[in-house]
């Protein structure tokens, strides 16, 4: 079963939950502000996308800019971030198996799957 890394105030979180349903895949969603992942978790999460940890930070978020922008910071820094700070999380995210897609735009999530 697909699961999907949702954020209920993300508009192309509520696009990606509105094409699964229609989809008519089952999947569960997993509210990541109201559940942080732990940095295992997040670590297992970017072994999933492929992605270095920087590629999994929304780096427009007032958190990131105040507080990370511009220094100098290590891969584990920046996965204890995204778990001390679950906003910073790029959404939404579909974790199928052992792979996964930032969910945002419709045809890369169709082709996924």
């Amino acid at each position: 079963m697909l699961q999907v890394l949702h954020n209920p105030r993300c508009g192309k979180s509520r696009n990606c939950l509105a094409f699964l349903k229609e989809s008519q895949k089952e999947f569960e969603i997993i509210n990541y502000l109201e559940n942080p992942l732990s940095t295992e978790e997040i670590k297992t999460l970017l072994k999933k996308l492929n992605y270095k940890p920087i590629e999994l930070v929304r780096q427009k978020e007032t958190i990131w800019k105040e507080n990370f922008k511009g220094k100098s910071i290590t891969d584990d820094a920046i996965i204890d971030a995204l778990a001390k700070f679950p906003i910073l999380i790029e959404r939404p995210i579909v974790v199928d198996g052992e792979k996964a897609i930032i969910g945002r735009e419709i045809q890369k999530l169709n082709d996924f799957i």
